[in-house]
């Protein structure tokens, strides 16, 4: 029979993903990466290309700071999928 303090060793990785803190920007990044996109593609379906482009092109921009906010927040709380345990 199991104790009620053990932890199961599969939920470990939910219980600490609970511990650290999240960085809110990387789901607004996304959602505005998804906005820009579907803007861009309502105008080129419209007949809207030079819109259409510029939107694109923004799209690109805003899904660049998404991964670089993605990556720095990982930096940030040390987040290095490549370290050993130790």
């Amino acid at each position: 029979m199991e104790k009620m303090s053990e932890v199961d060793p599969t939920l470990e990785v939910f219980y600490e993903e609970k511990k650290r803190v999240r960085n809110p920007w990387v789901p607004v990044g996304a959602m505005l990466t998804a906005g820009v996109l579907t803007a861009g593609l309502i105008s080129f379906r419209q007949g809207n290309s030079q819109l259409g482009q510029k939107l694109m092109r923004a799209r690109v921009v805003v899904q660049g700071a998404t991964v670089a906010l993605m990556v720095g927040s990982a930096y940030y709380y040390g987040d290095n999928p490549w370290k050993k345990p130790s």
